[in-house]
Order: C-alpha cells, then sequence, then structure tokens
C-alpha cells in the first residue's frame, strides 16, 4: 500500500508532494513499515542503527 501524506524533516509540516510548500525541503514517509516476525533482515538493520550511534535503539 502506498501511503499518501508525506512529512519534513526540517519545519514537521505534513504535505501530500515530495516537496515541503513550506520551506522547499524533500519530505519523508512518516509511517513505520510493516512488522513482521519472519523478516530475515532485522539484524541488518540493528547494525546499520547501531553503527550510525543510536544508543536509544535496542
Amino acid at each position: 500500500m502506498k501511503h499518501l501524506i508525506r512529512k519534513c524533516p526540517a519545519c514537521g509540516a505534513y504535505s501530500l508532494s515530495h516537496e515541503c510548500p513550506k520551506c522547499n525541503a524533500a519530505t519523508i514517509d512518516p509511517h513505520p513499515p510493516r512488522y513482521s516476525p519472519d523478516d530475515k533482515y532485522v539484524r541488518y538493520r540493528v547494525a546499520e542503527r547501531y553503527a550510525e550511534g543510536d544508543k536509544d535503539y535496542k
């Protein structure tokens, strides 16, 4: 399913476009990915987050 709503990480505004109408920054998809207990790639995401220095992620 494709999400239509997008969020600007710079100003926090929501929009339907790929560019923020307020500050012209690129918008992102604010929805988290779906959870699956059979996720084959979870160890790679955890390692990437840990390598980036995100200490809150466990």
